[in-house]
């Protein structure tokens, strides 16, 4: 079958069509559940089907589009992330127990996805309890990445990298604590943004059987994956703002505009390595390239900085809050065997593996040490953003790798240029970000001499989300963005 003409054009491009009268929202739908239909058994992206409702929806859009109607999303298929609740289809974060867990009403981003006219044809899958870089589970089974079936598409939310990689809609939403926006995009070739922290409302985000009450959790944040940069500041500009219930918010928020509108008035700190945690080859000479590209742009690029955060000392704290958070849904029995194992290690030992299980068994006094530190990081961001616009990084040190489901994380290893590194203390290139709460896109740059896609990370001050967004949108226009998976581009 001949791709449609559609199958991977942006959410811009969909929506001219749209109101041209090119196409019509029901033929988008039906474009992409085909896609599903045809494809899908082999990568395995869409763990809950909703064609029924995501036709009706398109079937109102195209009535709305007739009548005039404009809305930000209006027509536009996409996915959301299973751990999102949405009314009527399961919300289970992979949890056998939880394989029934249906809720009753939307999670505010999802409502707000509707609200704007979005077509929701699906749930994409996710590892469990989305604590992992692959995205498998017994109840929904395993994600392939569409460019190499026998490899990761990243996690956790690595069903909708796949799908959105695939063509199964335009956009879909992910979350991040640990890279789960950044890494799947890295591994599947797409864009996704993660926002400053607390810049988009989380409610109906949360584990089964939680109530979706307003929250906020430490260090996670959700956000929006795409095709294009200017497709994130779309769904992004839909999402964004406060919970409405939660008093003394107000629902609107206005962002700061990007710093520069042109690539070359742009001041770059541009890092591709770290004695911490290497990065590979492939990755350094996408980065290189990139730099190369940047600095005959006009971009001004340094290599180094003075002002550039300890990277070894600031991962170390990301460990210890970052699971010090997790932990707190260990079972009582595992959650005592961290304790006794953290209580054992020498002092000595400040190995990323044993700062992530110092943090277990945090006390609440070392946790707001530990908070401190945080606090005088983001205050060393500031006075760096002060010299620069934005810092570009890696997201991972590989690209994509073969599935590994051994149970231990902590026993699973990764190859950086042949040699084995502990494969949580990747951890620590997306929590560069992370920990200081800012916001960062990921963005891709091209592919490693094996095919498998690579990117970048572009890090923003804080709440100028606009400015690593509007910089990934002037990259994407000169140096070139997504390409879709050969295997997938019938």
């Amino acid at each position: 079958m001949a791709i449609s003409e559609w199958s991977f054009k942006t959410a811009v491009e969909l929506s001219a069509a749209l109101a041209a009268k090119k196409v019509s929202a029901v033929e988008l739908a039906q474009d992409a559940i085909g896609r599903i239909e045809r494809h899908d058994a082999k990568i395995n992206a869409i763990c809950a089907r909703d064609f029924e409702r995501g036709l009706a929806a398109a079937r109102a859009a195209d009535a709305e589009l007739a009548r005039g109607a404009k809305r930000p999303l209006l027509g536009i298929p996409m996915t959301v992330k299973e751990s999102y609740n949405v009314a009527g289809l399961p919300t289970t974060w992979g949890f056998p127990a939880q394989k029934d867990f249906t809720p009753t009403e939307d999670s505010l981003p999802v409502t707000r996805v509707k609200d704007a006219g979005g077509v929701i044809l699906g749930k994409t899958n996710v590892p469990i309890g989305l604590g992992d870089w692959q995205s498998y589970n017994e109840i929904y089974g395993t994600t392939n990445n569409p460019y190499d079936l026998g490899r990761t598409p990243g996690g956790s939310s690595g069903g909708s990298s796949a799908a959105v990689a695939a063509g199964y809609g335009a956009l879909s939403l992910g979350s991040d604590i640990g890279g789960s926006l950044r890494v799947p995009a890295f591994h599947c070739g797409i864009y996704a943004h993660k926002p400053t922290f607390d810049l988009v409302a989380m409610r109906g985000h949360v584990p089964p059987p939680l109530p979706p009450l307003p929250s906020t959790r430490d260090l996670s944040v959700i956000g929006p994956m795409t095709r294009s940069a200017a497709d994130l500041s779309l769904l992004m500009d839909v999402i964004a703002g406060p919970d409405p219930l939660e008093a003394g918010k107000a629902y609107r928020l206005d962002l700061p505009a990007a710093r520069h509108t042109d690539l070359k008035n742009f001041r770059v700190l541009l890092i591709d390595s770290d004695p911490l945690l290497p990065t590979d080859k492939a990755v350094r000479d996408s980065l290189e390239a990139l730099a190369t590209y940047l600095g005959k742009a006009g971009v001004k690029v340094d290599r180094s900085s003075p002002l550039l955060p300890d990277f070894a000392a600031s991962s170390r704290i990301y460990m210890r809050m970052l699971m010090s958070f997790l932990s707190a849904s260990f079972a009582p029995e595992v959650f005592a065997g961290a304790q006794t194992a953290a209580a054992a290690l020498p002092a000595s030992d400040n190995s990323l593996a044993a700062e992530r299980l110092r943090g277990i068994a945090l006390s609440h006094r070392d946790w707001l040490m530990a908070d401190g530190g945080r606090s005088r990081l983001r205050a060393q961001w500031r006075e760096l953003f002060k010299t620069y616009d934005a810092v570009i990084c890696p997201i991972m040190p590989t690209p994509a790798y073969p599935h590994d489901h051994s149970a231990d994380q902590e026993t699973r290893r990764i190859k950086i240029d042949g040699k084995e590194y502990v494969y949580p203390d990747q951890l620590a290139w997306p929590g560069i970000a992370t920990l200081p709460g800012l916001p960062s896109t990921a963005i891709p740059t091209g592919f490693a001499p094996d095919g498998l896609p690579v990117g970048v990370q572009i890090l923003g001050p804080w709440l100028e989300d606009r400015t690593p967004l509007k910089l990934a949108e002037l990259i994407e226009r000169e140096f070139g963005g997504f390409k879709p998976p050969p295997m997938f581009d019938d």
